[in-house]
């Protein structure tokens, strides 16, 4: 039996001899559409989750399906000892929609390997992250090393689509992931060479908003000048809620929201400028508050962004319509302090406030999700930094996130649990994206990150 504190070393070695079944198994896992938001990929998804488990159950786990009102969890777990501490791992196997398919260079269901990079949809987020933890897990059962603390895994089907059937399966469920501490596999590192752990994540609140101004679409020769057109009446609503100084107009948007210390700043340093943004994704106009640094704009203070716009025809040709209604999709990033409830109620109340009259204002909110923010001197979140300063050579830096995982902070709250977030995904991977892809160099960083991590527990 191989001593747990060889780790390092060892599981190199150990990767390097088994490279080849690792990448079968992960272009397996990939090759699943396991689309959670559209219901025609229900079949897929759940012999997605069959083969998770199947892995996990390999690797010498009892796992099990939770059922929930929507996709299955994968819930597998190794206690070596009832006396020992518990450490929970959460992933998600599901992945966002493919749209539009016509960018995509390569099958986004058919792994394809080009400079290295795997190209998939799920590649990064969070198939191939969550996959490096497991087989991690593989790892330490193949050589049969002692754990030193008992492992469980809580592997969901729906967080790209608001992980609702997990949110509502969680009281019933507790004694199940109950662990002392969570390592959530579903972040970026710093940038391309240095490492980081995640210490936190915004929350959120989205919703629909309706515009409605007649019965059926109208001519816009026999009706111009006399109707409103609802188009014209949501883009005039949706400019009311930004100030000139590109704050949010929205009374009591801000309320609980305090201003980052010194210290915070210093300890959450800006990993990316405007230059990094031009030279990466095109943007040439930003839009922070007034006054406000980059940094504080993506993980200090809130955001209300247009998530998308619709009404009338916008098809091939044209066609002289007045449309009935328009649409719109709003989401706002919350910090600290903002009830995802209460923020998205006042927006609601704002935008049937500021509408033209006349018109018919329906607000659609969905379930919100606290932020979340997590100790940065924790048992597990010295033991990761210290695991990925060793694989990487490099200091591990500690970051926020300006995006959402809704779980996270509901899963930590109701299991009273330690919380770290890592992973080895880049802004420039196209998650969410045509040609999602991951580096396999990162991949295997992320797997002896986990297994080296484990042994420091």
């Amino acid at each position: 039996m191989m001593p747990v504190m060889s780790t390092l070393s060892f599981f190199r070695q150990w990767f390097e001899k088994h490279q080849d079944q690792i990448r079968d198994d992960y272009f397996h896992f990939l090759r699943f559409h396991s689309i959670s938001t559209e219901p025609e990929f229900k079949s897929e998804i759940l012999l997605c989750a069959d083969w998770v488990s199947d892995y996990l159950a390999k690797s010498g786990f009892k796992t099990k399906f939770v059922e929930t009102s929507g996709h299955p969890i994968v819930f597998a777990e190794k206690i070596v000892d009832p006396a020992k501490e518990t450490l929970l791992i959460y992933g998600h196997y599901d992945v966002q929609p493919v749209d539009p398919i016509e960018l995509w260079e390569s099958d986004p269901f058919t792994p394809t390997e080009r400079d290295n990079r795997i190209y998939a949809r799920g590649a990064v987020d969070d198939k191939g992250q969550i996959f490096y933890a497991m087989v991690a897990m593989r790892a330490l059962a193949d050589q049969d090393i002692p754990l030193p603390v008992n492992i469980k895994f809580c592997i969901e089907g729906e967080e790209e689509a608001g992980s609702t059937g997990l949110f509502l399966a969680l009281p019933e469920n507790r004694d199940l992931l109950s662990a002392d501490s969570l390592l959530v596999v579903d972040f970026d590192g710093y940038n391309e060479t240095t490492p980081a752990i995640n210490l936190g994540v915004r929350g959120l609140v989205s919703m629909d908003v309706t515009v409605t101004g007649s019965k059926s679409d109208l001519h816009s020769g026999l009706c111009g000048g006399i109707a409103y057109n609802p188009n014209r009446a949501l883009v005039e609503l949706l400019a009311k809620l930004y100030t000139k100084d590109g704050s949010i107009a929205v009374d009591g948007f801000y309320d609980g929201v305090l201003e980052p210390t010194a210290a915070e700043k210093a300890a959450y340093p800006p990993q990316h400028d405007e230059k990094y943004y031009r030279e990466q994704f095109g943007i040439e106009a930003f839009g922070a508050e007034k006054g406000r640094t980059l940094q504080e704009a993506n993980i200090f203070r809130p955001t209300l962004e247009i998530n998308g716009i619709g009404g009338g025809y916008s098809g091939p040709g044209f066609k002289t319509v007045i449309p009935a209604k328009a649409v719109a999709k709003i989401s706002c990033r919350l910090v600290p302090n903002q009830d995802p409830a209460r923020v998205g109620n006042q927006i609601k109340a704002f935008l049937e406030k500021h509408c033209v009259k006349g018109m018919k204002v329906d607000v659609n909110l969905h379930s919100g999700a606290f932020a979340f923010r997590a100790n940065p001197t924790s048992k597990l979140a010295l033991a990761v930094s210290t695991a990925a300063a060793e694989v990487c050579g490099k200091a591990c830096k500690n970051v926020l996130s300006g995006a959402s995982i809704p779980v996270i902070a509901a899963l930590s709250s109701e299991l009273k649990l330690e919380t770290v977030g890592m992973g080895y995904g880049l802004p420039t991977d196209q998650i969410h994206a045509p040609n999602e892809h991951f580096d396999f160099r990162r991949f295997e960083l992320g797997f002896l990150t986990v297994a080296t991590a484990i042994g420091k527990l």
